[in-house]
């Protein structure tokens, strides 16, 4: 009996807890939900909490801020890709897929819920190729996610002269139709067109760095480049250290020293060692972007993001997609 009456005494006291902790979230809603839900609710971000890229980190942020709007949320719907039809007024882009045949989006899938996000992180600066594609999936069901890089020199068969799959998205205007031409070019490589996409102007990066305060970074070697043309000049020390927004643009967007004596010094192992570096960094902002002090920063947030993303996933999809990281599906 004794060891019962503990018991109820434990399920009371959790139960009271839970109450204490509802009535607060509920005051906090009631006091300050529409003003953030107005704020936030442009936020375009990657669907799984710990993907490669600060969309994620970001989102998580806004999820917890306006927790009551939970309630809107619903499953995003599968596009069909296949049985797609052209709209009269759009011009399309001829899409010539060689002796194979269009891959379908529509197969036989791993889990119920299961879904691929292209991730393009677009330099402006640099001529706003998509120098960074992550191509993420994420089982919701099993409660997998796995993101997989794919080197910006990639080459691909197109009509003009650079074939880098950089350049791709940018060479057809960027929008719905470099989307649809870099999808056809993704599909060759991995066999299946992407369900949708993310696309981030990566000066994005440099101002989140600069609304947290700086982030805490082990720059993997001395990194020494400048290039007139693009007014672009990089210069950072080897060694763990707070970097700020431009740092971290810097960083990410380093690949090589200038050629000196003949020599050119960058990293070992090319643009993969570009592409370690560039998740290591996105990794640490990600784990420093979700500590308590940077909740209060989520109206900053939420402006980088309204000025700095684009994707075709709606704000309801996308608290879907957080939900299911939280809770474990």
């Amino acid at each position: 009996m004794k060891g019962k009456r503990e018991a109820d005494n434990n399920f009371n006291f959790k139960s009271e807890k839970l109450d204490e902790l509802r009535s607060r979230v509920d005051a906090a809603f009631d006091e300050h939900g529409d003003e953030a839900w107005e704020q936030i609710k442009g936020i375009f971000a990657h669907p799984k909490r710990l993907i490669l890229t600060v969309l994620a980190a970001v989102l998580l942020v806004g999820v917890i801020t306006v927790g009551g709007y939970l309630l809107k949320i619903r499953a995003p719907e599968l596009p069909n890709r296949d049985g797609d039809t052209q709209d009269p007024g759009q011009t399309d882009v001829d899409l010539d897929y060689g002796d194979g045949v269009r891959p379908r989006v529509s197969g036989e899938r791993k889990s119920k819920d299961f879904y691929t996000v292209l991730v393009l992180g677009r330099d402006t600066g640099g001529g706003g190729n998509t120098d960074t594609m992550l191509l993420a999936s994420y089982d919701v069901t099993n409660q997998k996610a796995t993101v997989m890089s794919i080197p910006r020199d990639t080459m691909v068969n197109v009509p003009w002269d650079v074939k880098k799959i950089n350049s791709v998205y940018n060479y057809y205007g960027g929008g719905d139709k470099g989307i649809k031409a870099l999808y056809k070019e993704i599909s060759q490589l991995v066999g299946f067109e992407p369900d949708y996409q993310v696309v981030v102007e990566w000066e994005a990066v440099g101002q989140i760095v600069e609304a947290m305060g700086g982030v805490w970074f082990d720059v993997p070697q001395d990194m020494n480049y400048d290039d007139p043309y693009q007014d672009l000049s990089i210069h950072q020390t080897e060694g763990y250290r707070l970097l700020t927004g431009e740092d971290a643009m810097q960083v990410l967007r380093y690949r090589h020293d200038n050629p000196k004596n003949g020599h050119m010094r960058g990293y070992p192992d090319g643009d993969l060692g570009r592409i370690k570096t560039q998740q290591a960094l996105l990794k640490a902002m990600v784990s420093q972007l979700l500590k308590l002090e940077n909740i209060g920063k989520v109206n900053q947030f939420a402006k980088v993001f309204q000025e700095n993303v684009e994707t075709d996933l709606s704000f309801q999809n996308i608290l879907w997609f957080a939900q299911q990281a939280i809770l474990g599906g």
